[in-house]
């Protein structure tokens, strides 16, 4: 079964999370995902208040920039946001928006060299292994954590992607993909085929791979305009499948086409002047997933 999702976009102020958390744990929505842009809500914090706020969502960050982090304070955070909310935390992890890890003096030469670094590292330290590494930007001598997770929940350490680079390093070295609203169908396809011969070099290629996608999503009055908007300002105005917008029935279509290509996971995600995100997620939660295998 396809695994249906929302989005708490960071345009909207953190004291609105809990209304959002609200109806999303009151309406069944299956997980909530958060976003750690800059300059606007820190990936945990606000991940912790959801938790808590929360009994039995989901709840996803996607993504936390590794620039900004030391691997080890990460590894920390998402290992007692598993202790403390067994198997509903979701970390992914991801090379940030270059512009704003230049902005803070974090911008590296080789993002995918990090990434990788990064993602062996942070895997190894929430299995509870004691870590020794000299590498090109992750350094550690002698770390272990003192509360890794009893199990590696949520589907293990998801990686976002969008380059070929990328996707077949998060397919030797992550757990999980997460692509962003700018993939369509055949972006999904083609993000899989990457993957899996990463997978492969890897030798990784059994066992399970979570691809998560976001779905750019309008309903209710101006939809098609709040929609072509936004893809106009993202710059992807002409490219052909993506976003969606119309009632519960064309959004589930939308979604149907995404899992078809490969995804896991399908996380509608609204538009940035969305006028109503309780009632997005209760449209969710309550019309589009009735409609979804």
């Amino acid at each position: 079964m396809t695994t249906l999702g929302a989005v708490f976009r960071p345009q909207l102020a953190p004291e609105r999370l809990r209304s959002v958390c609200d109806v999303a744990e009151s309406t069944g929505l299956e997980e909530l995902w958060l976003w750690e842009d800059c300059f606007r809500e820190g990936g945990i914090s606000t991940a912790a208040a959801a938790l808590a706020w929360t009994e039995r969502l989901r709840v996803g960050v996607g993504l936390l920039p590794v620039p900004l982090r030391n691997v080890a304070l990460t590894a920390m955070e998402i290992a007692s946001l598993h202790r403390m909310f067994p198997g509903r935390a979701i970390a992914g992890v991801g090379h940030g928006v270059q512009d704003w890890m230049g902005q803070v003096g974090a911008r590296v030469q080789s993002p995918v060299t990090l990434l990788r670094e990064y993602l062996t590292a942070l895997r190894a330290l929430l299995d509870g292994e004691r870590l020794t590494t000299e590498g090109r930007y992750v350094r550690l001598h002698d770390v272990v954590l003192d509360w890794p997770p009893e199990r590696r929940a949520g589907g293990g350490v998801l990686a976002g992607a969008t380059g070929p680079r990328s996707l077949r390093l998060t397919g030797e070295a992550a757990d999980g993909t997460i692509l962003t609203a700018n993939t369509n169908a055949d972006g999904v396809r083609e993000a899989r085929r990457l993957v899996e011969e990463g997978r492969a070099a890897a030798g990784r290629a059994a066992g399970p791979h979570r691809v998560v996608v976001n779905l750019l999503t309008a309903t209710g009055p101006g939809a098609d305009d709040r929609l072509r908007a936004e893809l106009a300002a993202e710059g992807v105005g002409s490219v052909p499948g993506l976003g969606v917008a119309g009632d519960a029935e064309a959004v589930a279509a939308a979604v149907e086409r995404l899992a078809e290509a490969g995804a896991d996971t399908v996380v509608l995600q609204p538009t940035g002047d969305e006028p109503d995100p309780e009632g997005f997620v209760r449209f969710t939660a309550q019309e589009v997933r009735p409609l979804v295998p």
